[in-house]
């Protein structure tokens, strides 16, 4: 191919099919030629021979050797470009979220075209996380980019706060950092804390000290599903964090809610949450380990609940780990089956990519089984779209929601 002026990362033939397959991932040991480049530098991928495969931000500490941001060999890397892809992917909240966009997120890594980089929006607040390399050394041109996209589209935005605290940046060869992004000739915002408005709820975010990025929002239809079965029903919400669930079932009309965190502060952060939307006097909190409570439950003879409730956090970050994992949530999809009467209803979730659709259905097959349940499923559903599925990178399919009556 001709020489575009960038340095060339040179791959194998394996590492040559599997970018044909459109992953965004070039991993270390595809590699035959590594340039000597500056770190986090854009450069064009291409095969022994010259094929022009893609173009990447180098990582050279890291074993994804390379990240894909483009396969167009007229593509130019300039402000010009980024711009535009901002632009795509913000258009792209406003078409799936049908307009409610006053808190999503704007930005989901590959699945954009922005490896490494993720995006969120709190109302007037960004909350930033960068992950890799290349974005690292993108970050003063692409952050205050989103900002003028969003604002030109008549959304209010005070400030961005960067979150890229994770000890997972190291694998890069990056140090943590956690503060405010200084946008040109602006004041910092006085406080990181916000409020949002999901689902008809208010909630708190800090986006200092919060979860994350300060609040879990591809869960917002999976809740508002939720929601809709509730009526009338006593509801047992395990793993409630910041009582997302169990406020949105009382909202629905629940009798009365039981929401369960092993937390104490997440358990305040609940409270709070639902003082702030008259929900109090429906939801009781309960400070317990899930793995304790539900066992007690059952020993006791008690049956209070028709829904129940499990989001718990993720088991396993790891493939090492998928087989503890696999044992814990058969743990409590079967002590929770166990639980419910016959024609109850069962929420249940997990948010780890390392358990695959496929082990988690199996997971639960085997807790009815050994619950002596069945399933009736009434719905299977994902993450929000605002966090789109790259079907070419698995790694972006992450969150399973279950809602199943239980006979």
């Amino acid at each position: 191919m001709k020489d575009r002026g960038y340095p060339q990362i040179i791959v194998t033939q394996k590492g040559a099919r599997w970018l044909d397959t459109g992953h965004p991932w070039l991993y270390e040991s595809d590699v035959v030629v590594s340039p000597d480049c500056e770190n986090g530098s854009i450069a064009d991928i291409v095969t022994k021979k010259g094929r022009y495969l893609g173009t990447g931000l180098l990582s050279q500490k890291s074993k994804l050797r390379a990240r894909v941001i483009s396969r167009n060999a007229n593509d130019r890397f300039d402000e010009a470009f980024w711009e535009r892809r901002v632009r795509y992917a913000w258009e792209y909240r406003k078409a799936v979220m049908g307009g409610d966009i006053s808190c999503c997120r704007v930005i989901f890594g590959e699945a954009d075209g922005f490896p490494g980089l993720t995006v969120d929006r709190f109302s007037n607040l960004l909350s930033v996380q960068i992950l890799s390399y290349g974005m690292e050394r993108l970050r003063n041109v692409i952050i205050p980019l989103i900002v003028k996209v969003l604002r030109s589209d008549g959304q209010i935005i005070d400030g961005v706060y960067e979150r890229s605290d994770l000890n997972s940046r190291a694998l890069e060869g990056l140090e943590e950092r956690k503060g405010w992004f200084d946008l040109p000739g602006e004041k910092r915002p006085e406080s990181p804390v916000t409020e949002i408005c999901e689902n008809g709820i208010y909630y708190s975010v800090d986006v200092e000290n919060g979860q994350k990025t300060g609040f879990f929002l591809d869960q917002k239809y999976n809740r508002m599903a939720v929601s809709r079965i509730s009526k009338g029903r006593r509801v047992l919400d395990c793993f409630t964090h910041t009582g997302s669930f169990a406020l949105n079932a009382a909202l629905g009309g629940a009798e009365r809610v039981t929401a369960v965190d092993v937390s104490l502060p997440a358990l305040e952060m609940a409270k709070r949450n639902a003082e702030r939307n008259g929900l109090s006097d429906k939801i009781d909190f309960v400070n317990a380990d899930v793995f304790d409570l539900l066992p007690e439950l059952m020993n006791a003879g008690r049956r209070d609940y028709d829904l129940i409730i499990l989001d718990p956090p993720a088991f396993t970050k790891s493939r090492g780990t998928a087989n503890s994992a696999y044992r814990g949530y058969k743990e409590i999809n079967y002590r929770a089956m166990a639980l419910l009467p016959r024609g109850g209803y069962l929420c249940t979730a997990s948010c780890s990519h390392f358990m695959p659709m496929v082990q988690f259905e199996r997971m639960l097959r085997e807790a009815a089984r050994d619950a002596r349940r069945d399933l009736r499923e009434i719905e299977t559903r994902k993450q929000s779209p605002d966090h789109p599925i790259l079907w070419s990178a698995p790694e972006t399919e992450y969150l399973k929601f279950y809602i199943f009556q239980v006979i």
